[in-house]
């Protein structure tokens, strides 16, 4: 598979392929250009209902390509600052779609790689995959959001070793403290995910819209504030077209098929 972010269709779920098999998947600026442009369209596509990442030859992403970051240390501060920039604009766009975006991660999610898939909504792995955040095994420190979602999930102390220390942790542990949503056999994330994504396509995509704002939100809101904007969103949905296909498909004990 040539490098870059491929793009494929199964039903109703986008698929994203990080492939730059040279460096393991290593992410780089044209990669982040694709990302933004794939969720983008897929924001406004009403066939796509859920969108997964993953990445090709059993490898989800290494991270930052270091001979380019090696590179970019003899140009102006700005150059990496903007590249930083493009994976930034990246995850925005994953948390700024309505529509929900599983990881499926086989083997390693290095750095920029492991921030990346923190940031989707949903996250699936082998069971031999392995997560990492080696910024500081080269004297870095963390980008992509990374920080930010492992200090969501998890108490200061672990988020504390797994930034300075760049320790390793195994898919298995990261369910068990649930950050990872699904484990399987490996060579089966992908398919772990597109099931996944299957039962979420089959809900009401307002509804699911909602959800994803609503947990999103709630990191920073007081509950007064959240407790408003649950109210709105609830009386949105209760008056949206797909309620009264859930209602009635509920009552009568038959399957729904929602706009």
């Amino acid at each position: 598979m040539a490098a870059g972010l491929h793009q494929s269709r199964s039903g109703q779920t986008l698929v994203l392929t990080i492939a730059n098999p040279e460096h393991r998947n290593a992410l780089g600026p044209e990669i982040y250009a694709a990302g933004q442009d794939a969720l983008s369209m897929a924001s406004k596509d009403a066939g796509i209902r859920s969108i997964v990442i993953t990445g090709d030859g059993g490898v989800f992403s290494a991270g930052g390509n270091l001979q380019r970051l090696q590179a970019n240390r003899t140009q102006a501060p700005e150059v990496q600052a903007q590249s930083i920039e493009g994976l930034h604009q990246w995850i925005r766009s994953i948390a700024h779609c309505p529509k929900p975006v599983i990881a499926a991660v086989e083997g390693a999610a290095a750095g920029a790689g492991f921030s990346l898939a923190l940031a989707c909504d949903l996250l699936v792995a082998a069971d031999d995959a392995v997560m990492v955040m080696a910024y500081s095994s080269v004297a870095l420190s963390p980008d992509g959001g990374g920080s930010w979602s492992l200090a969501q999930a998890l108490p200061r102390q672990l988020v504390s070793e797994l930034l300075m220390c760049g320790n390793r942790i195994s898919a298995q542990r990261l369910h068990e403290l649930g950050v990872v949503n699904r484990v399987g056999p490996r060579g089966t994330a992908l398919q772990m995910a597109m099931a996944l994504a299957e039962g979420l396509n089959a809900r009401a995509p307002n509804a699911l819209a909602s959800a994803k704002t609503l947990t999103r939100q709630a990191c920073a809101n007081g509950l007064n504030q959240q407790l408003d904007h649950e109210r709105d969103h609830f009386v949105s949905n209760l008056h949206h077209a797909n309620a009264n296909i859930g209602i009635t498909a509920f009552l009568n004990k038959t399957t729904p098929t929602y706009q």
